[in-house]
């Protein structure tokens, strides 16, 4: 039996069907990347543009209208007497966002303690507080001199070690700190207690199984995870601590509703135009109180998401970029 010679050898195996020839090897162009064209969104142009012209004539009827007395406006916006109300309008707000979240801290910490009588005070308190409204629990202060001449610390049922009069400790400023303070701790002890529990279960049981000790946990592992939960909330409720600064108008504090209020009633042709510089004030307070909002979370992001959310000078940046490399394309798909 002889050998098969080479002629008689397998046949060679066809080329793959996207291969090019052989005799046409080189010769071959590579293929034309073409552009992709955008998916269009007529509709969301369409509402954008109905926005748009909305919101202009509501600017265009303001700047217009003059029942809104612009130039009264003006004259009031940075008046002395308007700095200073204003100056007292932050004075409250910024010492009782400072206390209502140490109070609400503490008071969140006791609702999770596994003393019963913690928890039970802490759960009475919330549930006292958040019935009563801010403006009820202001003039109560306010008139509590009525109720009670003197106050007084020592045994219970028993005598007294220390006396001081209550009329002569509280003023309108310390009042309104109080009230604030006792009212809005009742809500950031429920938004504390909702961001310690939201974080996950295993960072509580690695830690225990670690050794780390309670207060370190707390501070450097629960605390940090909470926060991202916490601070969208307090930010809310701080946006309402600021605008609810104008009852303490109630109890003979001039803040900044106050002094429009006593400006109004002496001016009585000026009222759209205080009104409108109080709302301008508290609009700039609350604009503050959001950018700060974003760039703290924005911090506390970090190490929760791949990629961090832009900023807002970057979303701009974006956007012209965006835009530009549209304009560019167009000759392209003209040509296409």
């Amino acid at each position: 039996m002889s050998a098969p010679s080479p002629s008689t050898s397998a046949d060679p195996q066809p080329a793959p069907s996207g291969a090019p020839h052989p005799s046409s090897a080189g010769t071959t162009a590579p293929p034309i990347a073409e552009p992709v064209a955008p998916l269009r969104h007529p509709v969301r142009w369409i509402l954008a543009a109905i926005v748009l012209v909305v919101g202009a004539q509501l600017v265009h009827g303001l700047a217009t209208n003059a029942f809104f007395q612009w130039d009264r406006f003006g004259y009031w916006f940075f008046r002395p007497v308007i700095i200073e109300g204003l100056g007292v309008t932050l004075e409250v707000a910024a010492y009782s966002a400072v206390l209502a979240l140490a109070v609400g801290i503490v008071l969140a910490l006791m609702r999770l303690s596994n003393n019963p009588v913690l928890a039970a005070v802490s759960w009475g308190y919330v549930w006292f507080f958040r019935s009563i409204p801010l403006i009820v629990l202001l003039l109560i202060l306010f008139n509590f001199g009525a109720l009670y001449q003197s106050l007084s610390i020592g045994v219970p049922f028993g005598p007294g070690l220390f006396h001081f009069s209550e009329a002569d400790r509280a003023s309108p400023f310390l009042i309104a700190v109080i009230g604030i303070t006792v009212h809005e701790a009742a809500f950031a002890a429920e938004i504390v207690r909702g961001g310690i529990l939201s974080v996950d279960a295993g960072q509580h049981e690695a830690a225990a199984a670690l050794g780390i000790p309670r207060r370190y946990h707390f501070l450097r592992i629960t605390l940090p995870q909470a926060l991202r939960s916490i601070v969208p909330s307090y930010v809310n409720l701080l946006i309402g601590l600021i605008k609810s600064t104008s009852l303490v108008y109630y109890v003979s504090l001039l803040d900044l509703f106050g002094v429009v209020s006593t400006q109004s009633s002496t001016y009585s042709g000026d009222i759209i135009p205080l009104l409108m510089v109080a709302t301008c004030w508290y609009v700039i307070l609350t604009s503050a109180v959001s950018i700060v909002q974003f760039y703290v979370e924005h911090y506390f992001a970090r190490g929760a998401v791949r990629t961090l959310p832009a900023t807002p000078i970057q979303r701009l940046r974006f956007a012209v970029a965006g835009t530009r490399r549209s304009i560019a394309q167009r000759p392209w798909e003209r040509a296409a």
